[in-house]
């Protein structure tokens, strides 16, 4: 999904979605909407989503944005965008709960052919996922499962998690240069 979904509005002006962004939390607003909730609040922290409360640490503009770029209105909008994502993308309280944000928008991109991830990300999470797989498979484990049975796939389950926090660390990486003007 390149923008919210059909039949969908925005939840600060209950009205069509002009120049859309996602959230990290995967809610949609307008991007004017959620930067007047930003300048309503404090302007040294970050704001909250106004439908879950958890803190909005970027902001993606959706595909219909982007091509709409040109036009003076959108432009500022997403310059504002910009300077939000810049001022509390280093925010990473949430990484473990942006990881379902994070994966479906890297997995989306992986899939599709028509998506230019860079090649070195691409290699990377492709890397990273190889090597999980092995050592999940190797019969060589740091905790035996043989010797101490389902405790033994502990170690498996530690090196999922670290596979999925480093691949959407990356991601996030590459969302923060690309959405935060860097």
């Amino acid at each position: 999904m390149d923008g919210p979904p059909a039949n969908d509005c925005c939840s600060v002006c209950h009205g069509n979605f002009n120049t859309p962004c996602q959230a990290n939390c995967s809610h949609w607003f307008c991007g004017n909407c959620i930067m007047l909730v930003w300048d309503h609040g404090s302007a040294i922290q970050p704001c909250r989503c106004p439908l879950c409360r958890r803190q909005i640490s970027l902001l993606v503009p959706g595909e219909a944005s982007l091509r709409r770029r040109h036009d003076p209105e959108v432009a500022e909008i997403l310059g504002k965008v910009e300077t939000y994502n810049r001022l509390f993308s280093g925010h990473t309280n949430g990484l473990i709960q942006d990881l379902p944000f994070y994966l479906r928008r890297l997995l989306r991109e992986l899939m599709d052919p028509r998506r230019s991830l860079p090649l070195v990300i691409r290699a990377r999470v492709y890397i990273a996922m190889i090597l999980s797989a092995v050592y999940i498979v190797s019969p060589v484990d740091i905790i035996p499962e043989g010797i101490l049975g389902i405790v033994g796939l502990l170690d498996d389950l530690l090196i999922l998690l670290i596979f999925f926090l480093h691949v959407s660390a990356i991601y996030r990486s590459v969302l923060y240069a690309h959405h935060g003007g860097s």
